[in-house]
């Protein structure tokens, strides 16, 4: 095969491809890209067996064909060409050559039969909507997904789609972040997938914050979402997730409203003092009153003091710092309330004004 392309069109596609070739592999070609070069433009794939990113990019092509190429040896000696350069690649059975201007590179390659794919999702359940909505739902809850939990349907995130309603919840076992968005999928009956944490933050990073419409196919274990010049497919988590419902409390009588953004910079202010480990801070509410106060095993201690609207008993509370601070940066409204039982209960937190997206934070001994 033989084609010829501009930097900046190569690069982009091969920017949007490269986040899934680990460094690592247990098999030699996934460290490879899979180029394919028609007539109709090039497609270049990346995969990891688990997640499958697909790019396309306008060429020249003078040899249509398929190569693999090093997926990290290519992307940095194309990002390293000068801006607006115009390359050629031609590409045999075991050596790729790139030229540009001057510059020369022959890189190694694998026959392209070896390289995996994943099949391409049923479209029978399909759900479309704008890119804005479904970037702003993940944002909201991604950052409560497990890292490398023994409770692997934890290591991802829940998409519970309904006829009229698409929500997206995630939990790690200490809290939870659910958020929903309206949306008529069309759909009979109701849909609950875990998309994996890796498919999860590809996909954010490639969405953008505008109103144009994605798609998302639901396949027999897979999720495939097209993006214009991308396609990712992903592998789903065969598991059940929890009966996430029965986390959130229903009868909190107690509860504090507050400005938000003054909670959070108070509790980055005394994030530093807490135990590296376990990041207690102790909140204790008065008479419109709340303390936030942090100490660790060097005895460093910190304490602030921020006026709330509050009426109850007197109450004192610990949670991880990084947990509240994690919801309350999620949010985007003035202000928020947080519902509790007593000291030994979880604490429910909303935005206020009838937001769409419900904290969880799980209490902890200090």
């Amino acid at each position: 095969m033989k084609f010829e392309v501009g930097r900046n069109e190569f690069l982009n596609a091969l920017q949007s491809v490269v986040g899934v070739v680990e460094r690592r592999q247990t098999m030699p070609v996934l460290s490879n890209f899979l180029l394919d070069a028609s007539k109709e433009g090039l497609m270049v794939t990346g995969t990891d067996l688990e997640l499958e990113l697909v790019s396309r990019a306008q060429i020249k092509t003078q040899t249509p064909g398929k190569v693999t190429v090093p997926a990290r040896k290519l992307f940095d000696i194309v990002r390293s060409l000068p801006e607006g350069a115009t390359l050629t690649l031609d590409g045999g059975a075991d050596r790729v050559t790139l030229k540009s201007g001057k510059s020369r590179f022959s890189l190694s390659a694998m026959k392209p039969e070896e390289f995996p794919a994943l099949s391409a999702a049923s479209s029978g359940r399909a759900l479309k909507l704008p890119r804005k909505a479904l970037r702003e739902l993940l944002d909201r809850t991604q950052f409560a997904m497990a890292q490398q939990d023994v409770r692997y349907y934890l290591n991802g995130l829940l998409l519970h789609v309904t006829p009229k309603r698409l929500r997206a919840v995630a939990t790690d076992g200490h809290r939870l972040a659910l958020s929903e968005i309206s949306q008529d999928s069309k759909l009979k009956d109701e849909v609950q997938v875990i998309v994996p944490r890796k498919a999860v933050l590809e996909l954010l990073r490639l969405l953008d914050n505008s109103d144009e419409v994605v798609e998302l196919r639901l396949g027999e274990g897979q999720i495939q979402i097209d993006l214009d010049s991308v396609r990712m497919t992903s592998k789903l988590i065969d598991g059940r997730f929890p009966d996430y419902e029965r986390v959130i409390p229903e009868d909190s009588d107690r509860r504090v409203t507050a400005q938000r953004e003054r909670v959070r910079q108070a509790l980055a202010r005394v994030t530093p003092v807490t135990n590296d480990k376990f990041r207690g801070v102790r909140l204790q509410l008065a008479e419109n009153q709340l303390r936030l106060s942090a100490k660790n095993q060097e005895q460093d201690e910190g304490e602030d003091e921020i006026e709330v609207s509050y009426s109850g008993p007197a109450l004192e509370i610990g949670f991880n710092v990084n947990y509240l601070i994690d919801a309350l940066s999620a949010m985007q409204g003035e202000s928020f309330t947080m519902d509790f039982k007593g000291s030994d209960s979880s604490g429910l937190i909303q935005e206020v004004g009838g937001g769409h997206s419900k904290y969880v934070v799980m209490p902890m001994r200090i």
